[in-house]
């Protein structure tokens, strides 16, 4: 890399990301690029030849000749880097953005994942070829209860060597990363969803940032179905607790995104799931995406392909609504949506989702550069029980194993 590539490099990641790591090759003329990052991160800097640049944080940095770092955070770094508030370093020759956390991919293949079964996360990565889940689901172990558990069992609670903290390492070592998801419909339905159970705000933000701290995780789904869709006071306790936890995040410098998982019909969200989006913007909520359920419509459709495609669009007018000021570019890449292989809850079992219908949202998908695609779930990526109806472990079609996902899994890209 160039000094002018990386004088470059700097300036646009200060735009976006609240820390920044550079490595800086032996060629580099040092003064100059880390005087640059010194003047967007702040502190004052000494280059191999002994040039000095001085800003307001009062971080020090020698260079080439023995670097060390010391930023706002107290983080200590040797040989040629420049490291930002959040103390990160790469190893030799790399070049990255120091957040805390994974970095998910801009666009991301992370299909459910069933936390009730025994399943290993690991296992069904080598297997499937995924390398990005969202972990379904964390709940109370009953009403009233403000403590988060894997499938609401009291043995799984959240807490640092718990359950899946082992695997969701292993998976980061394979070059993946999970998504925790709260809710789902039994939670949502029964009051153990945290928000429907827990009557104080401050706790839940502290079960929030329990989670993203001991899975050192970047992104969160809320997936808000069933009664949770009528619970007012859950509502705006949830979109409450959301907002103070990404306050909480930004004071740390970490990033949190928010994603809503809401059903669909072809015509759009129902009332009662916009209900939830506008009560998170109320509350100040950065979302990062709806994610939108392409199934259980009840509508006696059968092509599941263009009914999620119809979802999509109308979703996409109901945003630009909620954002009059965003691109409709800007707003393709707010959506996500996951599909349901084979067959749904539907009895007449007339809604049925091919993986040729999968192929055509992929590729609208692809055209719109939408946030995130998803499926319901991993476990039924199989064809082992032909006209079974929503099971959870297998499609209810005729299909190779893993087939949705050897297709999805392509869209994964940085």
């Amino acid at each position: 890399m160039r000094d002018s590539d990386a004088v470059r490099w700097v300036l646009e990641s200060a735009r976006t990301a609240t820390s920044v790591t550079i490595m800086l090759p032996s060629w580099s003329r040092t003064a100059l690029v880390v005087g640059v990052a010194a003047a967007v991160i702040g502190g004052p800097v000494t280059s191999a030849a002994g040039a000095a640049v001085t800003s307001t944080a009062g971080a020090a940095v020698t260079s080439t000749a023995g670097a060390a770092v010391t930023s706002t955070a107290g983080a200590a770094v040797t040989s040629t880097a420049v490291t930002s508030t959040a103390g990160a370093v790469g190893s030799a020759g790399q070049l990255g953005v120091a957040n805390g956390g994974d970095q998910l991919p801009r666009l991301v293949y992370a299909p459910y994942f069933e936390t009730w079964t025994k399943d290993s996360i690991t296992a069904v990565a080598r297997r499937s070829g995924a390398r990005y889940f969202t972990l379904a689901f964390l709940q109370t172990p009953r009403r009233g209860s403000c403590t988060l558990a894997w499938n609401g069992r009291r043995r799984q609670q959240v807490a640092r060597g718990g359950r899946y903290t082992a695997q969701i390492a292993a998976l980061r070592s394979m070059g993946g990363a999970v998504i925790p998801s709260f809710g789902g419909y039994s939670a949502d339905q029964d009051g153990t969803e945290i928000a429907d159970s827990c009557a104080s705000v401050q706790k839940i933000a502290r079960a929030y940032e329990s989670v993203v701290t001991t899975y050192d995780v970047t992104r969160l789904d809320m997936d808000v179905e069933a009664r949770s869709l009528g619970n007012r006071a859950g509502i705006a306790r949830r979109s409450e607790a959301i907002g103070l936890l990404q306050r909480w995040a930004a004071r740390r410098h970490r990033r949190v995104q928010i994603v809503f998982t809401l059903g669909v019909m072809p015509s759009g969200l129902p009332g009662n799931c916009l209900a939830v989006l506008k009560s998170a913007l109320a509350h100040g909520v950065t979302i990062s995406a709806v994610n939108v359920m392409a199934f259980d419509y009840y509508n006696h459709k059968t092509d599941m392909g263009t009914e999620a495609i119809s979802a999509l669009r109308s979703t996409h007018e109901q945003l630009a609504r909620l954002y009059p000021g965003r691109s409709g570019r800007s707003l393709w890449r707010m959506e996500g949506i996951t599909l349901l292989p084979g067959i749904d809850d539907f009895p007449k079992k007339t809604e049925v989702t091919y993986p040729g219908e999968a192929r055509a949202v992929l590729r609208f998908a692809s055209a719109h550069r939408l946030r995130l695609v998803s499926i319901w779930a991993i476990q039924r990526d199989n064809g082992g029980c032909p006209g079974a109806i929503d099971s959870n472990s297998c499609s209810g079609i005729r299909q190779q194993r893993w087939e949705f996902s050897h297709l999805l899994e392509t869209y994964t890209r940085a």
